[in-house]
């Protein structure tokens, strides 16, 4: 057994220590699937595997017989273990959306996000629970069941991407795949003391995703470090003949990894979304977590300004946000690519057949009743052009570089509620992008080291670089992120 530490480990120091022969692939996956059995599995239960990669081994073997061969790495994730969310299509493993309408389902084409993971080495270890269809924040399906924040247990991991965020901040795997329609990367993000990335709509195609909302949907990055989310970004962003959205972002991309600056927040000026945060009891243990973290960038050379304009996250939501109306339709285009002989082509006919878990029927409904193009529909994308605009003009006229705020006003919430005051939506319905860092944790009797909180720092659309050097100095100069003491290092 290599002696190499892989709790809290980074795609640069495994790789490293797979050139100097001191870890093997193989040996770092049997590490990765002996935590899946001890933690996912059993003792804490965290609930975030739907389905193991059956050939892992095998493709770790692979990749260390390439590296004997030709002293050298395939490519920019060589033998990196990957938790992809269960939306993506995969051609080796079956892709679920959470859905046991789609159990079993194996697609004939990966996704173009994994189809980039692989050509630059990844290895697709596992596929992760997921809010059934991606639709919520609780990250329960029909598939799997409810998934478990490993920070305290009476909680939810966030979601829709909750199975990815809760399997990362455990130390199974190294890098984390989620999707985000209102909140789904920056959620689970969160949730579990990780850096979360949702990049402008267009710059990572959707294609072979199980969709939400097309108007909203996007994929990004769930990683420990800032560093690991911007190496994964690089790789999977880039047009894609398959997803006309992606044509916006020709000319817009860089290699973000350039722009790692650990002076990043000097001379910047942030804006400090006064109305993003909560006014109410429940508030105050979040908002003096954030509170604490914004002396971080005053500290380093930033300016905070105060942005007293109403941002009303719950008029966002219901005005503005489109993803039950797009819901049916979106989904409705990607079941009627199955095959003639699979028995759902369509959301009414899981609902007739009952293949869904009650907690996603409400919301499965009240999509059925809405239609893309109606009078309410467009109203709802006239006021996102309007949003868009309110936003990039704050920004103007306060010569702001980003703004920044609490991911969620409460706490991530228990088992068994929904999620509430999540302020994703300002990202998600105007399309900018936006980083999901680890803010500290909020003191509570269920989680021995404190519940996590997340900020998030938003800009202009295609302002990736100038976030990611946001984010990385915040990381570097304050080390909030801290794993959970309910999945401890196995060689101890």
């Amino acid at each position: 057994m290599s002696k190499f530490d892989i709790m809290e480990t980074t795609v640069a120091k495994v790789q490293a220590a797979y050139l100097d022969g001191s870890l093997t692939c193989r040996e770092l996956c049997e590490q990765y699937i002996a935590r899946i059995k001890a933690y996912d599995h059993e003792g804490p239960a965290i609930n975030s595997i739907i389905c193991v990669n059956p050939r892992a081994l095998e493709e770790a073997d692979a990749f260390d017989a390439y590296v004997k061969e030709h002293h050298k790495l395939c490519g920019p994730l060589h033998g990196i273990p990957v938790m992809l969310k269960d939306n993506f299509n995969t051609t080796d493993m079956p892709t679920t959306a959470g859905s046991i309408a789609l159990e079993g389902w194996v697609p004939e084409k990966d996704a173009f996000v994994t189809k980039k993971l692989r050509e630059a080495g990844a290895l697709i270890l596992a596929k992760t629970n997921l809010h059934e269809f991606a639709i919520w924040g609780e990250t329960i399906s029909s598939v799997m069941g409810q998934s478990v924040n490993p920070y305290d247990p009476t909680r939810t991991p966030g979601g829709s991407s909750g199975g990815t965020g809760a399997s990362i901040a455990c130390n199974i795997g190294i890098i984390g795949l989620g999707t985000d329609t209102i909140n789904s990367v920056r959620s689970p993000s969160s949730a579990n003391s990780l850096v979360g990335i949702r990049p402008t709509i267009g710059l990572v195609s959707r294609a072979g995703i199980v969709p939400y909302s097309l108007t909203q949907d996007t994929a990004g990055p769930i990683c420990r470090t800032v560093e690991d989310a911007v190496r994964c970004l690089d790789v999977i962003k880039g047009y894609d003949p398959d997803d006309a959205e992606t044509a916006w972002s020709v000319g817009h991309e860089e290699c973000y990894m350039d722009h790692l600056n650990p002076d990043g927040m000097k001379g910047r000026r942030i804006g400090v979304l006064e109305s993003l945060f909560g006014k109410e009891e429940i508030n105050e243990s979040t908002n003096k977590v954030v509170r604490e973290a914004l002396k971080v960038f005053e500290a380093n050379g930033a300016t905070l300004v105060p942005v007293t304009d109403n941002i009303d996250q719950p008029w966002l939501t219901s005005e503005v946000s489109v993803h039950l109306d797009d819901f049916q339709h979106d989904l409705d285009g990607y079941l009627a690519t199955l095959p003639a002989d699979w028995p759902i082509h369509s959301m009414a006919e899981i609902l007739e057949k009952g293949l869904f878990h009650p907690f996603s029927e409400s919301n499965m409904r009240d999509a059925m009743t809405r239609k893309v193009g109606s009078p309410r529909y467009l109203e709802k994308m006239y006021n996102k052009i309007g949003v868009r605009t309110h936003v990039l003009k704050i920004m103007a006229d306060l010569n702001l570089d980003a703004m920044v705020y609490p991911h969620q006003q409460q706490l991530v919430c228990k088992i068994g509620s929904n999620q509430q005051q999540r302020n994703g939506v300002l990202c998600s319905s105007t399309g900018f992008p936006s980083i999901a860092v680890p803010a500290g944790f909020a003191p509570d009797e269920n989680a021995p080291i404190g519940v996590p909180v997340g900020m998030e720092i938003i800009g202009r659309p295609w302002s990736e670089a100038k976030l990611i050097e946001i984010a990385y100095a915040f990381e570097q100069h304050s080390h909030f992120r801290r794993p959970p003491v309910s999945a401890p290092d196995l060689n101890k």
